[in-house]
């Protein structure tokens, strides 16, 4: 796939395939480049990608580096044209060995480019040129010489560009009676875009993954429908929800629930005559993975819904779960799908301790895994087709890895703005390979980060270390099934703190029904399982909590400033008090400043130094988004004064 390497070139060369010698040219590095190349690298579309190659020769010649960049095309497409565009020379820390540029991604989809390298023959032939008419030298006849040939070639490959051509006819005419008319820098130019590219070296294709706005950015809202009276009960909230700055609406799954085994209230092993078992035991009598609970509505239910939504702007997600109940109609039609012990009966799912009695796993190596694989894919694009264009996907950690590469691509050959959210808290190898082949964000370990120094080494890595180029975290401050022991412990101001740093340091963050009215009753003393779970009972659910106006606020600000959406524009600023967080964020001249007092219990005060790297003002107006207040700042150490949870997000203004 990639050469240019001295151990490719050689190995040609000494096999005498090569009717010429090798290559000279070394191309290595390419950044960002994911596993050499095996993965793509995110962006989201009109983001910039910056590229940068070592590039390099022995001897003095000098290189023209460009890039050819495009969208892949399809299997059945005819490619589109590549777009080209020359690197450049970075600073002299990198010996001109290293070359960068920077180019725009317009469109949704996968993207390939090269990376492309030749000697600059008349750019050489300039250069010492010249220095050594800068030196004084005058005996140049030789040099000339070699100059007229250069030009004569290039010229006659710019048949059919007029205006080239005179350009070089001209210097062809002057060269000798003045030298200095070869250092033109149209002249050069047009050799340029003209000369043979000798030597010419390649490294690729290398894959980029461009995805629409929301798989970059976004504020999630999670909830149960059957709380909220059904598909219709759900789209009655949509206007609210829009209001209050969502983009994306969760379901958990919404299909008909199994009755054996059904779990009752708190995870109990026997259900009673009103338990409505969990959604996650899905298939009974009525259907699958591919059916709606009667309960919910209709599948004209949910395609109103989705399209209601569509137009006030939030994407409709569904939980994509892969386990069946025991009366899931594949255990009949499919049995060779799912896992039996020695004895014959079913292996339920189980992560000892926890047992799940009212679910069984797929068996991945059934002997018909490519059925089972095909018909996964059926029911993803069933739901598609009803207007979903986000999944959040529930363990995917403990199914196949191959099985996610192939699906996600096969969706998005049919739909390329499908998002894919892993939720997967795990192995971080794992979060990450799951992210490489496909999935568009992931879950992290944000809940359980709750210190200052947690925070800013974990959000550190993700905003500056190498998974910054594919992996996009989700930062949701509560599950159904987390609710951390700072919730538990700290009250509203531990829900007011966690919301601010989950919404301002991630440019997608989550939370579920329940957050805004401060629920964190746990099930037993060092339990982060809610009493009364949801996933077992009904609730009655309005949108009435007492953080909205705190939600709603954060999120359109949010909305309204790009330096809170993005990661890598992160930089975490010092403090006093190690109870007090502070970052700064900042795209172009946008820049936002965030102190969260991470203390729900007491207040909290000392400076905050804004550092002279951020590039801003020496004095400067902070104006916080959520009091509206209006600060006087500097560049240097600023007091503040946090009660518990409170926390400044303030906006940069500059008179």
């Amino acid at each position: 796939m990639c050469q240019g390497f001295y151990s490719f070139a050689n190995r040609v060369y000494l096999q005498g395939m090569a009717k010429r010698a090798p290559s000279r040219i070394v191309l290595q590095y390419p950044r960002p480049a994911i596993d050499g190349g095996r993965y793509a690298v995110k962006r989201c579309a009109g983001e910039r990608l910056e590229l940068t190659v070592d590039a390099f020769r022995d001897g003095h010649d000098l290189l023209g580096v460009a890039v050819r960049i495009r969208p892949r095309p399809a299997a059945s497409a005819e490619p589109e044209a590549w777009r080209e565009r020359a690197l450049e020379p970075l600073d002299a820390a990198h010996a001109g060995v290293r070359w960068g540029v920077t180019v725009e991604l317009d469109t949704v989809g996968y993207w390939e480019y090269e990376l492309l390298a030749w000697v600059d023959r008349f750019g050489t032939w300039r250069d010492e040129l010249a220095r050594k008419l800068d030196a004084g030298q005058r005996e140049l006849a030789g040099e000339l010489s070699e100059g007229r040939l250069l030009l004569e070639r290039i010229r006659k490959r710019a048949q059919g560009d007029a205006a080239a051509r005179a350009i070089l006819e001209t210097a062809l005419e002057r060269i000798d009676s003045d030298p200095r008319a070869a250092l033109d820098a149209e002249l050069h130019a047009v050799a340029g875009r003209h000369q043979q590219r000798d030597e010419l070296t390649t490294l690729g294709p290398l894959p980029v993954r461009v995805d629409r706005q929301r798989g970059c950015f976004g504020s999630w809202y999670e909830l149960f429908p059957r709380s909220w009276g059904g598909f219709a009960g759900v789209q009655a909230q949509l206007p609210r929800l829009a209001e209050l700055g969502f983009d994306v609406l969760y379901m958990p799954p919404i299909h008909p629930i199994g009755h054996t085994n059904r779990k009752g209230a708190d995870n109990a092993l026997v259900a009673g005559p009103g338990d409505p078992g969990s959604p996650y035991a899905i298939g009974d009598e009525s259907g699958g993975h591919d059916a709606i609970h009667a309960e919910l509505g209709s599948e004209r239910d949910l395609r109103a819904l989705t399209a209601r939504a569509a137009a006030l702007g939030i994407d409709v997600a569904l939980d994509l779960a892969l386990n069946c109940s025991p009366d899931h109609p594949w255990l009949v039609d499919h049995p060779e799908w799912f896992q039996r012990r020695p004895d014959g009966t079913l292996k339920y799912a189980e992560n000892p301790p926890k047992r799940y009695q009212d679910i069984y796993n797929f068996n991945w190596d059934s002997d018909d895994w490519r059925g089972l694989w095909d018909a996964l894919l059926e029911v993803v694009l069933h739901w598609v087709d009803c207007g979903v264009r986000v999944f959040r996907v529930d363990n995917p950690h403990t199914k196949p890895v191959p099985f996610w590469e192939w699906l996600i691509a096969q969706v998005h050959a049919r739909d390329q703005d499908v998002i894919f959210l892993a939720e997967a808290f795990t192995r971080r190898a794992m979060m990450r390979h799951l992210a490489k082949v496909g999935f568009t964000q992931s879950y992290t370990y944000f809940t359980w980060k709750n210190s200052r120094h947690e925070l800013t080494e974990y959000v550190s890595e993700l905003a500056h270390g190498e998974e910054r180029d594919y992996l996009r975290p989700n930062f949701f401050a509560n599950t159904p099934d987390i609710l951390h022991a700072y919730l538990q412990q700290g009250g509203p101001p531990a829900f007011a703190a966690r919301l601010v740093l989950a919404a301002t340091l991630s440019p997608s963050y989550g939370i579920y029904s329940g957050f805004e009215s401060f629920e964190n009753t746990p099930q037993h003393e060092g339990s982060e399982e809610y009493l009364s779970s949801e996933k077992y009972e009904l609730k009655s659910r309005s949108l009435d909590g007492p953080l909205l106006a705190l939600i709603g606020r954060v999120n359109h600000a949010r909305r309204a400033h790009p330096a809170l959406q993005q990661l890598s524009d992160l930089t975490f600023l010092e403090t006093a008090s190690e109870s007090l967080i502070a970052y700064a964020k900042r795209a172009g001249a946008d820049a936002v400043i965030t102190v969260v007092n991470l203390d729900p219990h007491r207040s909290q005060e000392g400076l905050v130094v804004v550092g002279g790297e951020l590039g801003l003002a020496p004095a400067f107006t902070a104006h916080d988004l959520l009091s509206d207040a209006r600060y006087s700042w500097r560049v240097g150490g600023n007091y503040v004064r946090l009660g518990p949870g409170e926390a400044h997000l303030v906006c940069v203004e500059v008179d």
